[in-house]
């Protein structure tokens, strides 16, 4: 299944609280277990005026879907064609 990486315009996004981003995480599970179709979120990193999510998706027309029922912007989506580290150097 294809990887995207999704990146979510959210000024403030860095201020805010545990609560807030736990309130943020309970709606987005909710909307995956409506909309289903294989979307699954794996991580996101939360940085100043900026979100970036990682999700396995059939399509990135299913993350657009997700998007406009949380309400939250997926300003751009990505494929993810490879990932590297540290061990990538050795071979």
């Amino acid at each position: 299944m294809p990887k995207y990486v999704i990146e979510r315009e959210i000024p403030g996004a860095g201020e805010l609280s545990p609560d807030e981003l736990r309130v943020i995480s309970q709606k987005s599970v909710g909307v995956l277990r409506e909309i289903g179709g294989g979307l699954t979120w794996l991580q996101t990193f939360v940085v100043d005026d900026k979100m970036y999510c990682i999700y396995d998706a059939p399509s990135a027309e299913l993350i657009v879907e997700h998007a406009r029922c949380m309400g939250i912007p997926a300003n751009l989506i990505s494929e993810i064609r490879a990932t590297i580290g540290p061990d990538t150097a050795h071979g």
